[in-house]
């Protein structure tokens, strides 16, 4: 034991660990390999100015990567070649153009998008935001790519009504820039800008300006078929020189929008999604309906609601918004609710159950059927309107406390609601109520009797379920023209069927003025009625009048907080 030392060991036993540690080590050492290369590879990138965009006149070098010996000869799919390791090429044409280099026997190809110069505008900030009719000073900014530094021509096309800053008239400018402009009319004012490089015409710039009246005034939105959100701001005291146009908010407007719904800032969309009338839909997944919500100012859109792939006749056709829930409707059978600030819902009948159907109340098979197909609904003088315009039809009302707490078979007259069942064996679509003058607006879509009616209350409970009585509440343009409803499924305008026609979906209320306002769309055959477009009724002059021509719309809603924009 006279050579055994404690510290010879643990130096001995740390140089083991040492030693395993570092075979583990070299265990780990992954083996360099030499992975396979292509035999012909390049890379390109923008010569000078606008290096991260390939305009036509951009100059593009191309470079050879390859590893193979040889001439590198390239085509540029535009018809011309060159070699070279390092060549340059411009493409005088916007397109998808395939680059080829070939070595030898080997070649590689690669796809190159080139897009056309198209001149950049941007309005310049302006102070509090508001570009007000006709004393807002605008100013613009541009931006055109030019690579090759070739001469420009300008030519500005400005709306009507448009002024430099001292007032005077200004209907085109061909500087680069236009100096301070104010524009003369209300709504989406679009400037436009064409430009000539080296005398061929570049694609046409625009520039939209929302221009807000001087005055805040209610706000009308209404949704375009296959178009946008709009919105129109309605102005009664705007010179005679003054054009009100409307906004194009840049928000779609969905398939079937047959409502919209406002409170407080925010727009409500109904879109039924692409299939409204009956559809077999065995397997319940044809629904794509959804309720989107919209910022007044359209700069902000969210999902609230989605019944994508779910039953079809469950996507949300109308609604109505009570306190802090909005209420919706499925085609047929029953009414649901949402708290209006929930955001990104997919519905379900166990997460949003039935608020009232059809077999909860005293009405089922005792007035309408399961199957009485359901327009517009809310409440008027705290009283539920409930409008039905086939198989079982009229305006069913009742109170909350006229709903069944369990599904019935077969109602009865004990437990009919009070306030019972309003036109009767006709067909109303859309309702307003004017809680100010007590009147009470609907629309029929019956043969012969179709069109826009105003009563009371008293006075619709009179007329019944009597057709004769209708005559004085109906209401005609000056010119005594009418809007019976196309009901004839093909070919319309109004689309749908027979029994399920568009028709007037909404019906909006202006409470500043007590005006009322609808979007109508007409037959092309039938004469006799107001041609396609958006319509109000005046109470002052108890006549339907005119208010944009030409649109084709469904929902409609006024936000009636008065503003100057939105």
């Amino acid at each position: 034991m006279g050579g055994y030392n404690m510290k010879n060991v643990f130096r001995l036993f740390a140089l083991a660990i040492v030693a395993v540690s570092l075979a583990a080590c070299v265990d780990n050492i992954p083996v360099e390999e030499d992975l396979p290369q292509d035999a012909v590879s390049f890379n390109y990138q923008i010569k000078g100015d606008y290096a991260l965009d390939y305009y036509v006149g951009s100059v593009i070098t191309f470079n050879n990567t390859s590893p193979t010996d040889g001439t590198p000869k390239w085509e540029f799919g535009d018809g011309t070649t060159a070699e070279g390791n390092s060549v340059e090429h411009f493409y005088k044409v916007a397109g998808t153009y395939q680059v080829k280099l070939t070595i030898g026997d080997y070649s590689k190809s690669q796809v190159i998008m080139i897009s056309d110069i198209k001149p950049l505008l941007s309005i310049n900030p302006i102070e509090g935001g508001l570009c007000e009719v006709r004393s807002t000073e605008v100013t613009f900014s541009l931006e055109v790519p030019n690579p090759q530094n070739l001469p420009l021509e300008y030519e500005w096309i400005l709306p009507a009504g448009t002024t430099n800053a001292a007032g005077d008239p200004m209907t085109t400018c061909t500087e680069r820039l236009p100096e301070a402009l104010k524009f003369g009319n209300v709504g989406s004012q679009t400037v436009r800008l064409r430009v000539k490089m080296d005398g061929r015409e570049l694609e046409e710039g625009t520039v939209n300006v929302q221009v807000g009246y001087n005055q805040p005034v209610p706000t009308l939105y209404y949704a375009v078929q296959g178009g946008h959100i709009m919105a129109y701001k309605l102005i009664s005291d705007a010179p005679e020189d003054m054009d009100v146009m409307p906004f194009d908010m840049g928000v779609t407007s969905g398939q079937h929008p047959f409502n919209l719904l406002f409170k407080d800032s925010s727009l409500y969309i109904l879109d039924c999604g692409k299939q409204f009338y009956y559809v077999n839909d065995e397997d319940g997944v044809l629904g794509d309906g959804k309720i989107t919500v919209m910022s007044n100012d359209g700069a902000k859109v969210e999902l609230m609601l989605t019944n994508a792939g779910q039953a079809a006749f469950d996507d949300p056709f109308y609604g109505c918004i009570e306190g802090d829930n909005l209420y919706f409707a499925n085609r047929n059978t029953g009414i649901m609710r949402i708290a209006l600030g929930e955001r990104n819902a997919v519905f379900s009948h166990a997460t949003y159950p039935y608020y009232v159907q059809h077999t909860t109340l005293g009405y089922y098979n005792n007035g309408w059927g399961y199957g009485s197909i359901g327009g517009c609904f809310g409440k008027v003088e705290g009283v539920w309107y409930w409008l039905k315009f086939y198989n079982g039809t009229g305006i069913f009302r009742f109170k909350d406390s006229d709903i069944l707490p369990a599904v019935i078979a077969q109602g009865d007259e004990t437990n009919l609601p009070q306030d019972g069942i309003a036109l009767g064996g006709m067909c109303p679509k859309s309702f307003a109520y004017d809680k100010n003058s007590k009147k009470f607006y609907f629309t029929l879509w019956d043969s012969g009797y179709g069109g826009f009616y105003a009563c009371t209350i008293d006075e619709l409970n009179d007329i019944g379920s009597s057709k004769s009585k209708l005559a004085p509440y109906k209401k005609l343009t000056a010119t005594g023209m009418d809007f019976e409803p196309n009901i004839s499924g093909s070919p319309a305008s109004m689309e749908g069927t027979s029994s399920e026609p568009v028709a007037i979906c909404q019906m909006a209320l202006d409470e500043a003025t007590g005006c009322v306002y609808f979007c109508y769309r007409n037959s092309q055959n039938d004469a006799m009625c107001a041609p396609t477009g958006i319509y109000r009724y005046n109470p002052e002059t108890d006549k339907i009048e005119p208010v944009l021509e030409g649109v084709s719309g469904y929902g409609i809603v006024v936000n009636n907080n008065p503003s100057k924009l939105f």
